[in-house]
C-alpha cells in the first residue's frame, strides 16, 4: 500500500528504465509463490523459494492455503497491465484474490511479532481500518480512524473478534490505488475456507513466513494459475513448476 512508499518506488524504476522482461526484480533472493489450478479456484499451492545472486530458485518452505471465494483475477503490481488470455480483471467486491507479481508489504498482528521476525511489523489497534471505499481519498489505505476524519461508506477493521488479522501481511496490490481495482489485500490466518480475496494460510505457517521473509532479500508475491505460470515461466525466469 503506497503509505508504505511502494507507489513511489514502482514510478521510481518505470522512470529510471528499470524494467525487465520479468518483473521480478533482479535483487530479489526471496520469491512466495502461489500456483491455483485455474481462475475459479480457491485453493493455492504456496511455495517459498530462495536463490543466491546468479543462482537458480530453490524451494525452502511449502504449504497449502486458500484464495478468494470466487477464485482469482488479474490484478495490479509489478506486472503491469497486460492480462493473460481469459483472465477476468480483479475488481472491487468481486471475491477474488488478485493474481501477478506483487511486492510485500509490512506485516502486522494483535500482538507481538513473532519471535526471530525480521520483517518490519505494526502491532494493530482498535481504530486501524482499510479503507475500501473507492469514493474516498483514503481508499487502499491503513488510516488511525481516530485522528483521521471519515471519508469513507466502507472500511476494513483491521482488529477483528474472529482472530484472523492475529498475524497477517500487506500485499501491495493496487499501489496507484485506482478507484474499484481492489483495495486491502492481506496475507491472513485461515479459518474454514476461501477469504473475499485474500490468501489465508494456518498460523503456525504464517508465523513461519513472518520470521523467514528477510528485508535484504527483497521478496516478491507472485500468484499465478497454471496455465499462465506455464505461459509465463520462462519470461519471468521461474523455476519449472512441480506435479
Amino acid at each position: 500500500m503506497p503509505q508504505f512508499g511502494m507507489g513511489a518506488l514502482l514510478v521510481a524504476w518505470t522512470l529510471c528504465g528499470c524494467w525487465s522482461p520479468s518483473p521480478i526484480p533482479a535483487a530479489t533472493r526471496q520469491l512466495v509463490l502461489g500456483v491455483a489450478a485455474d481462475w475459479d479456484q480457491s485453493e493455492v499451492q504456496l511455495t517459498l523459494l530462495e536463490r543466491a545472486p546468479g543462482a537458480a530458485w530453490q524451494p525452502r518452505w511449502r504449504t497449502a492455503g486458500f484464495l478468494g471465494v470466487n477464485g482469482l483475477a488479474w490484478g495490479q503490481g509489478l506486472h503491469g497491465d497486460a492480462a493473460p488470455a481469459g483472465a477476468p480483471l480483479k475488481r472491487e467486491g468481486d471475491g477474488r484474490a488478485p493474481a501477478g507479481a506483487f511486492l510485500i508489504g509490512p506485516g502486522f498482528g494483535t500482538g507481538a511479532a513473532p519471535a526471530g521476525m525480521r520483517w518490519p511489523y505494526r502491532r494493530i489497534t482498535s481504530t486501524l481500518r482499510c479503507v475500501d471505499d473507492p469514493k474516498s481519498r483514503h481508499y487502499n489505505l491503513l488510516v488511525d480512524a481516530a485522528a483521521t476524519e471519515p471519508d469513507w461508506s466502507s472500511a476494513e477493521d483491521m482488529l477483528r473478534s474472529d482472530e484472523l488479522h492475529r498475524y497477517g501481511l500487506l500485499v501491495e496490490h493496487n499501489p496507484a490505488r485506482v478507484p474499484g481495482a481492489g483495495s486491502c489485500i492481506f496475507f491472513h490466518l485461515a479459518d474454514a475456507g476461501a477469504t473475499v480475496g485474500c490468501t489465508a494460510v494456518v498460523q503456525r505457517d504464517l508465523a513461519a513466513l513472518l520470521r523467514a521473509l528477510d528485508p535484504t532479500a527483497r521478496p516478491v508475491y507472485v500468484l499465478l494459475t497454471r496455465k499462465s505460470y506455464r505461459d509465463l515461466a520462462a519470461r519471468w525466469g521461474l523455476p519449472a513448476l512441480t506435479p
